[in-house]
């Protein structure tokens, strides 16, 4: 399927001296382009580990992931990645973490002194989009943990990836600060275009901001439940007071509470 992220009966176990942990079995998922898709599930279900085989970080057992047509192999280099922590470089500036990948990613990577100018000037123009517009100069142990995280959403952004990869990125911000979050990352998802798969414990945040929400089972992990979600967009933060929306809730927990008896 060109047109889509497809994870085809995929297993992963994790091996050690000690034994080996199957993570995922027979795990089937598939996310069209431009799809903003979110993963949902009991702690240690595999969610985070999904990711790592979209993006080649780990290589499954068996099984098939493809992306817009290939077949992964090794890292992705279309996909963005963010995560709970940030990991910003503090020895670095906020708009020389946002250029960052451009420095490593093909075919930025051999261009990038070159047409540095060009890259830093979309680097300003997206730390605007997220209201971060002046701040380029500052370093990172500058900025809130909320300023923080948009600044790896904007690295996780900046080579215009085809797919972002999102693993509980606003989990350590307070309620205020992730809601806002939420917004931007809305508005980003609209304007760009880009494919998401997010991975959270949220399902308010999942409810709010995916077209699909996966519910894995409790390890080993596979897809036990799709649930479209039909709510109009563009979604602002009172839906989320609205019946359709609470009533999404309750079926994914109480989903959720099924398989973790199971």
């Amino acid at each position: 399927m060109t047109g889509s992220v497809a994870i085809g009966n995929v297993t992963l176990t994790y091996r050690s001296a000690s034994g080996g942990v199957l993570a995922l079995k027979d795990t089937s998922l598939i996310v069209r382009r431009g799809e903003f898709a979110a993963v949902v599930g009991p702690s240690g279900c595999g969610k985070s580990s999904l990711m790592k085989l979209v993006t080649g970080l780990v290589s499954p057992d068996g099984g098939d992931i493809v992306i817009f047509g290939d077949r992964v192999r090794g890292p992705v280099k279309i996909a963005g990645m963010a995560f709970q922590n940030p990991n910003l470089l503090p020895w670095r500036k906020v708009i020389d973490n946002v250029l960052l990948p451009l420095e490593i990613v093909e075919p930025h990577r051999h261009r990038f002194r070159r047409d540095r100018e060009h890259y830093r000037a979309a680097a300003e123009a997206l730390l605007k989009t997220v209201g971060l517009d002046g701040f380029g100069e500052r370093f990172p142990w500058e900025l809130s943990g909320g300023m923080q995280q948009r600044v790896s959403l904007c690295r996780a952004l900046i080579h215009q990836p085809a797919l972002l990869m999102l693993d509980e990125p606003f989990a350590a911000l307070d309620a205020f600060t992730r809601e806002e979050l939420w917004c931007v990352l809305r508005d980003l998802w609209q304007k760009l275009g880009f494919t998401v798969i997010l991975v959270t414990h949220d399902l308010r945040e999942a409810t709010f901001l995916a077209d699909n929400i996966h519910v894995m089972s409790a390890r080993p992990g596979r897809i036990v439940m799709t649930k479209r979600i039909d709510l109009p967009r563009p979604r602002d933060l009172d839906s989320c007071f609205e019946p359709r929306f609470t009533d999404i809730v309750h079926e994914l927990r109480a989903k959720i509470a099924e398989v973790r008896k199971a």
